[in-house]
């Protein structure tokens, strides 16, 4: 049982489930490596994490110094400059968690054979106890500047101890799960345990937790992976004594414990981290004060917190949530690892409820704020992914703190396993991609097989071949854009007054179910060769944001099916910062498959407002171009724009020469 739910965790990066009685999520996810994308849209996303993101960020942890530091740390010497940051150690273990998983899928012996190279050098620098942090052990005299002058004293702070912990674990239970090779995993054992005898409530034990959080997430795949309870009872500890400590701020959630919490504060990764964690220890110890605490918060989130895109974290003070309805564009900070961290979060509360409202907020990020992180190559990355852009954002090839670059790493290769998802004789089709899959229910073999333009079209053909007959209901989520509903509360409303319909048919024939908790349900004996078409009505849309939104007020966004769109500078020859759309816009679309890897464009009839010189409002007619928001910042530096003034006191107006 406990495999069953090491495969999903392992599998997807994510927390994984069984049904069970001892723990364990309700709905068991169908792991990625029973799950081979043919997908056009995806297919080049994950070819290019294959091909250029994971090699690139191998060689960046190698040209910046990050492996010389298990080198240094391996013969520790008082001349050693500790420079970069504490947590650089983390690049090393992501990098090797994505190759992990794209190994399982794409077998790759000459990348293997590196990766052990790597390993190598890393367990050189493990002291003999477990200990493994280069930034105190290669120069333990003048350690890095956050470390502290002895070990755990910064932890809270800005050591990032315990959340190189956290990714040493993903990543050895990754490599593990894909290579059956223990090298790593019996390292991340030895740091756990070091951690595991240090703090705690026991005599002699320290009462610390986390100052990043994800060790977590981490210590429960550990505890799946090695069947000891005391790595998951040491994720209850960091979680229980959250607010109990010397740290008690809102940038870390520490403002109060984790049981009374019902906003979402403080800094968006580190707090949907620990989200995910508390879900994985609500789901493994059946404590349900975890469960209600997230809820609370996630209703916080979908109604106040939550950009367009997916994105979480409002303002780059702190790479922090704002207020309730603080909401800005230009400098909207939603960083990719916050993206992530979002996906991950809601993906977990699926497994816990069932609904498809968290879906539909993690396909609204995947589509949108997480991807637009890394460019269509995969060899350049966005840190933060603002909804608006004067020409000061470009993406770059890495960072100094690289934590996004590595993250994106490990997560798209993980894609595959949010697509589909099991629960008794429930099978649930999560997203739309083509693919092909082998799925058990009940002990059962199932194929399913999916062929779809998704997201530029919204017909989907699924292939349902069990073996023999099969009695199981197959249930379809129903996205919240079809339904006529952008996020599942009133923060974003559709303004257009369109209803977009959509039909399901078997062999052929129609047929009719009500919507459960988003899912249309189809229950029968199912036989090989049945074929189920599922038709979105997919058209371009107009999305208001709430009044209380005051960056968006008299502005509107455009979205066709989960993709939201934007107006860039090279598609337009006027300042789309200046456009005013119309109140009742029309649109055209059209298949752009030689622009930006293949592309809808969207255009519109809209004007621009400016001044002339001698200070009269002038006025023009123009047609106003869209694209995928994802997609913007592949052609040079310049204007970009998704909430767009249709109010006319919404528009920036300019004079001659500005």
């Amino acid at each position: 049982m406990k495999q069953i739910l090491l495969v999903a965790l392992a599998g997807i990066s994510l927390a994984g489930s069984a049904q069970t009685h001892d723990g364990g999520y309700p709905i068991t996810p169908v792991p990625f490596t029973s799950v081979k994308v043919t997908d056009s849209f995806w297919g080049q996303r994950l070819k290019a994490s294959r091909e250029v993101t994971i090699p690139l960020a191998f060689s960046k942890c190698e040209e910046t110094g990050r492996y010389e530091n298990f080198v240094k740390a391996a013969h520790p010497n008082s001349d050693y400059k500790v420079e970069g940051f504490s947590f650089d150690d983390t690049d090393v273990y992501k990098t090797i968690e994505g190759a992990s998983y794209s190994m399982q899928t794409y077998p790759d012996k000459k990348l293997d054979k590196y990766i052990d190279s790597v390993l190598t050098i890393v367990a050189a620098a493990q002291e003999p106890d477990g200990y493994l942090y280069t930034a105190r052990t290669m120069n333990p005299q003048h350690p890095h500047e956050w470390a502290g002058s002895r070990r755990w004293e910064k932890v809270e702070e800005l050591s990032h101890e315990f959340y190189n912990l956290g990714h040493m674990v993903e990543g050895a239970v990754a490599h593990y799960q894909a290579t059956g090779k223990r090298n790593f995993l019996d390292i991340a054992i030895k740091y756990a345990d070091c951690v595991e005898k240090a703090i705690g409530d026991k005599p002699g034990q320290l009462v610390l937790v986390p100052g990043h959080q994800i060790a977590e997430m981490a210590l429960c795949k550990l505890y799946l992976a090695t069947g000891q309870q005391k790595y998951l009872d040491l994720a209850k500890f960091f979680l229980d004594k959250r607010g109990h400590t010397a740290r008690k701020d809102a940038y870390s959630q520490a403002h109060k414990p984790v049981l009374e919490q019902d906003e979402a504060v403080g800094h968006a990764v580190r707090a949907a981290y620990m989200y995910s964690g508390m879900a994985d220890v609500a789901a493994l110890t059946g404590d349900t004060g975890y469960v209600h605490a997230i809820d609370r918060i996630w209703e916080n989130v979908a109604a106040k917190k939550l950009y367009l895109t997916g994105g979480i974290g409002a303002t780059n003070e702190g790479e922090a949530f704002g207020k309730n309805y603080e909401l800005p564009n230009l400098t909207a900070y939603c960083e990719t690892c916050a993206a992530i961290g979002n996906v991950y979060w809601n993906y977990r509360l699926f497994l816990l409820h069932g609904e498809s409202k968290y879906y539909d907020v993690l396909e609204r990020t995947l589509y949108n704020g997480l991807i637009s992180g890394v460019s269509l190559d995969g060899g350049g990355f966005f840190y933060p992914n603002p909804l608006e852009s004067t020409g000061q954002h470009q993406r770059q090839p890495w960072f100094g703190c690289a934590c996004c670059p590595s993250n994106i790493c490990r997560f798209i290769p993980s894609l595959p396993g949010y697509v589909y998802a099991v629960h008794d004789k429930d099978v649930y089709v999560n997203l739309f991609m083509s693919n092909t899959s082998d799925l058990k229910v009940n002990g059962k073999s199932l194929q399913l097989a999916q062929s779809t333009e998704y997201p530029w079209n919204g017909d989907i053909r699924l292939n349902v071949t069990p073996k023999g007959k099969q009695d199981f209901t197959l249930k379809i989520r129903i996205p919240g854009w079809v339904r006529g509903e952008v996020v599942p509360s009133d923060l974003y409303t559709f303004s257009d007054g369109k209803q977009l319909g959509y039909s399901i048919k078997v062999n052929g024939e129609a047929v009719d179910s009500g919507l459960e908790k988003g899912y249309f349900s189809i229950s029968r004996q199912w036989k090989k060769g049945d074929v189920v078409e599922v038709h979105f009505d997919m058209e371009p849309r107009t999305v208001k944001a709430n009044a209380k939104v005051e960056a968006d007020r008299g502005r509107v966004a455009v979205e066709r099916g989960p993709v939201v769109y934007c107006a860039e500078w090279p598609d337009n020859d006027f300042s789309v910062l200046g456009v005013l759309v119309n109140r009742k816009p029309e649109f055209t679309l059209e298949r752009k498959p030689d622009l930006l890897h293949g592309i809808n464009e969207i255009k519109t009839a809209a004007q621009t407002l400016n001044y002339d010189a001698s200070g009269r409002l002038t006025v023009k007619d123009v047609t106003l171009t869209l694209i995928p928001y994802y997609a913007w910042a592949h052609r040079g530096k310049g204007e970009m724009a998704v909430w767009l003034p249709q109010e006319v006191n919404a528009v920036r107006t300019s004079a001659p020469g500005e």
